[in-house]
């Protein structure tokens, strides 16, 4: 079984550590915890997996946020791998920080990565699991928001809450979604 998870954020240094970049993080955590290393490839770093005996490509798209659905698409058809064994991880303003949920379908809630996702493969069809940053924002502030830095609070507990979504991965991959949301979503 071949499977892509798909970490969204926007590519370089200023973006590193901002709430919008939190698909990286995970992706890069789960990275580590499989020995993996990413590398420059068409439409993004990639990393190649294995977990359980599943192959499982790791995708930091460097399209930047609001056209992720060019790399999404293009790693999709080059490693031939159907919707269902996509994931994409991405930040929502709409849970509170380090809430978890994973749906196997839905709307873009306004996120323009998934958006494009959503255009690009003509489908909202796919499965995400959407990390709660909050919206500690006042109103017109939503850019700066998830382009912004973590702040102290939310840095204490952040790797844990990656560590959480990395459990997601695992199960995606191995006992598949819906096992995987009853057993974690709301953790």
């Amino acid at each position: 079984m071949k499977y892509l998870i798909i970490g969204l954020g926007n590519p370089g240094y200023k973006y590193e550590e901002t709430r919008h970049n939190i698909g990286f993080k995970v992706v890069e955590a789960f990275a580590k915890e499989c020995s993996a290393n990413f590398e420059v490839k068409k439409f993004g770093d990639v990393a190649q997996a294995k977990y359980k005996g599943r192959q499982v490509i790791l995708l930091k798209p460097n399209t930047y946020m609001n056209l992720s659905g060019k790399a999404v698409n293009y790693w999709m058809q080059t490693e031939k791998i159907p919707r269902e064994n996509i994931l994409v991880i991405t930040d929502d303003l709409a849970l509170p920080f380090g809430k978890l949920r994973m749906k196997g379908k839905g709307s873009s809630g306004g996120h323009n990565g998934l958006k494009d996702i959503q255009a690009v493969l003509n489908s909202t069809e796919y499965a995400r699991l959407r990390f709660g940053v909050g919206d500690e924002f006042k109103p017109g502030q939503q850019v700066d928001y998830v382009l912004g830095e973590w702040n102290a609070h939310e840095k204490a507990t952040l790797e844990d809450r990656i560590k959480i979504a990395t459990e997601f991965i695992k199960g995606f991959t191995t006992i598949g979604i819906g096992l995987t949301m009853t057993n974690w979503n709301g953790k």
